[in-house]
């Protein structure tokens, strides 16, 4: 086995490289990294270079060998890499913004990862995975790709469908926060309880749910839906209301993100109310990530500040990080991550990128079977595969027709009408970031 692990990251002046770092200077005993290469675009220098320092004092204090590298030069950090991975925003905060905001002028939820927005962000990602891909089969063909750039069951079946890479794994931290939101609500260690996980990426579902091989699911149901405003919150989707009645017949506890398809008027409403308050969420997030990187300046601090919790990406390091020790080590524990599906739902395409519990060894996730989808979630879960996939189609044929399909059958979007004038408006507020539609123009 190689000593010594070469791992880039792409995104590196992210405002979560601190969890990273901090996850991998944990885990340094067991995940032997000799050189971690922070990767960025000219345009990310000045946080590059802050993260870069900070993530620098964080290995010193920590007293651990890992030599940070900084750099703009994707290609010197993909060469021979062992891992890479991947959390960066096409068009940066500024595009975010523009797919929360257009949307909500038709009447239609705005959000970065579900919906017109989800499809937007897809479409201006997508080529650039696959463009680090075809630089990873030059430059380190063995190596893998943990991506967890949104929307990562998109990008994730993007490179299933569209590529020869088979070392793909894509990562939410949904997953972790449902699973700690249930040992709260049983107030036991998160380690006494066992949570099968169904579904999509922001689109997933704690099945069932055991405590110590007892299942207790509805025992979970029904005190959650007695404290539903609280039923596994996320930092970033506002914690409204479920229906009592609701919650305990579906009988399973969904992601916040499903509050968009099963609250859909009163997300709506959230939103436009948040937007004439405070403005988009990118417009908070811009504002706390400035607060954060004066922080990150502070050259005393030489930890990962607790505030960063605030940023919506707690428990980022625990997933990458245990995903990357566990595939190096072997370890074959089960960790909730986006695979291949190879018929762990049955009612979802094998080659299909799904969200479900593996076993993680070397040779990668092994997804465990679940069985069919429930009948209540079934078909809003196939759905979303069906716009997935014609996303990813258009975002790699840049085919104006199939975008036009994708936007229309998202269940978000209100109608064909809708859908053509958001699409003319967001493939112009984008046109910087998409030129596969703009092919034809000089």
């Amino acid at each position: 086995m190689k000593k010594q692990l070469k791992i880039a990251t792409i995104g590196g002046g992210s405002s979560y490289t601190p969890e990273l770092i901090e996850g991998f200077i944990n885990r340094y005993h067991e995940l032997p990294i000799s050189e971690l290469w922070l990767v960025d675009i000219e345009k990310g220098r000045e946080k590059l270079e802050i993260v870069g320092a900070l993530a620098k004092r964080m290995v010193a204090k920590a007293n651990v060998p890992i030599k940070i590298h900084l750099t703009f030069d994707r290609e010197e950090a993909l060469r021979d890499a062992d891992f890479v991975t991947t959390q960066f925003r096409v068009g940066l905060l500024d595009a975010r913004a523009k797919d929360e905001r257009i949307p909500l002028k038709y009447d239609t939820i705005g959000q970065e990862t579900n919906g017109p927005g989800g499809l937007f962000k897809g479409l201006r990602t997508i080529p650039v995975i696959l463009d680090i891909v075809k630089d990873m089969e030059r430059l380190c063909p063995d190596a893998w790709l943990i991506n967890f750039t949104n929307p990562a069951g998109m990008v994730t079946e993007a490179v299933l469908r569209h590529t020869q890479m088979r070392k793909v794994v894509g990562l939410c931290n949904g997953p972790i926060g449902i699973e700690r939101g249930i040992a709260e609500t049983l107030n036991v260690p998160k380690e006494e309880i066992y949570v099968e996980f169904t579904g999509l990426n922001h689109m997933v579902f704690a099945k069932t749910i055991y405590h110590q091989g007892v299942d207790v699911t509805k025992k979970v149901i029904d005190i959650m839906a007695n404290n539903v405003a609280n039923a596994v919150g996320l930092k970033n989707i506002a914690d409204l209301d479920w229906e009592p009645e609701f919650f305990r017949t579906l009988g399973m506890v969904p992601i916040g993100y499903l509050r968009y398809y099963y609250q859909t008027s009163k997300m709506l409403a959230d939103q436009k109310r948040a937007f004439e308050e405070e403005g988009t969420r990118a417009e908070v997030v811009q504002r706390i990530e400035h607060e954060l990187f004066e922080l990150y300046k502070d050259e005393n601090l030489a930890i990962k500040p607790p505030q960063l919790a605030e940023r919506g990406g707690a428990y980022y390091s625990e997933a990458a990080c245990n995903l990357i020790n566990s595939i190096y080590n072997d370890k074959r524990d089960i960790q909730t991550v986006n695979t291949r599906n190879n018929g762990a739902i049955s009612d979802i395409d094998p080659h299909s990128a799904v969200e479900v519990n593996c076993v993680i060894t070397r040779q990668g996730p092994i997804p465990l079977t679940t069985g069919e989808l429930p009948v209540p979630i079934k078909g809003l879960v196939q759905q979303i595969k069906s716009f997935e996939r014609t996303a990813a189609q258009a975002a790699v044929t840049g085919d104006y027709n199939m975008a036009l399909l994708a936007m229309t059958i998202n269940p978000l979007v209100p109608s064909d009408t809708d859908a053509k004038s958001m699409l003319d408006e967001l493939l112009a507020a984008h046109k910087e970031y998409l030129p596969q539609f703009f092919k034809g123009e000089r």
